[in-house]
């Protein structure tokens, strides 16, 4: 059977949504500061492994291990939960993985940088909830501004020229955005505003702190 023209862009946004959730964001952010030429790129494989496990088990698992029974209990009415009611107790949650992650890597003998980063993740989810308890905003373009605010504050911290990885973040950000106006899951002022919000938070508390 061949697909349309329409059903391949409603098939590529949905497949954009997923690979580029809110829950795997902050995991591509600890891979590009692992990445990037800097002093990040020479820590220790095992600390790398044991960072990107935490983030992993308790922001990516966790949550999504929740779901069955947050569907089984009619708290969400359906696994993309596109009404902004049913989007507070996950957020809730989601918030309160990402406080304990933090407090995990406060105890940690790792550098500020990767600390402020997860209070920042925090702050961001905590931020997002309390916007979501009187707006629609979009979780997805908030991750993806996330993720551009992490490329410009190791670019200006570290004063080398991350061009190749603010590329693909700004090209990322762009299918993103465009993907959730496509699916009608957002208006656009959903959607930039949590692109916005997602850049805002992340590059001012890693430039105030770090």
């Amino acid at each position: 059977m061949k697909l349309s023209a329409r059903n391949i862009q409603t098939l590529t946004a949905r497949f954009v949504a997923v690979v580029f959730h809110p829950l795997f964001m902050p995991a591509y952010g600890l891979f590009i500061i692992f990445s990037t030429p800097t002093l990040f790129h020479y820590l220790p494989l095992q600390v790398k492994k044991i960072l990107m496990l935490i983030i992993i088990v308790n922001n990516i698992a966790l949550p999504v291990a929740l779901m069955p029974f947050f569907r089984s209990r009619n708290i969400i009415k359906s696994w993309l939960m596109e009404e902004r009611g049913e989007r507070n107790v996950p957020m809730l949650v989601v918030s309160l993985l990402y406080t304990v992650t933090s407090f995990i890597m406060m105890r940690l003998s790792v550098p500020l940088l990767l600390k402020t980063y997860l209070y920042s993740v925090s702050l961001l989810s905590l931020t997002l909830l309390f916007i979501n308890f009187r707006y629609k905003i979009s979780i997805h373009a908030a991750g993806a501004g996330a993720l551009t605010g992490l490329v410009l504050v190791l670019w200006i911290q570290f004063g080398q020229s991350l061009v190749w990885f603010m590329v693909p973040s700004l090209i990322i950000s762009g299918l993103v955005l465009s993907c959730r106006l496509y699916s009608n899951s957002h208006n656009p002022a959903q959607v930039y505003t949590g692109y916005a919000a997602g850049f805002t938070v992340i590059s001012a508390v890693m430039l105030l702190v770090s």
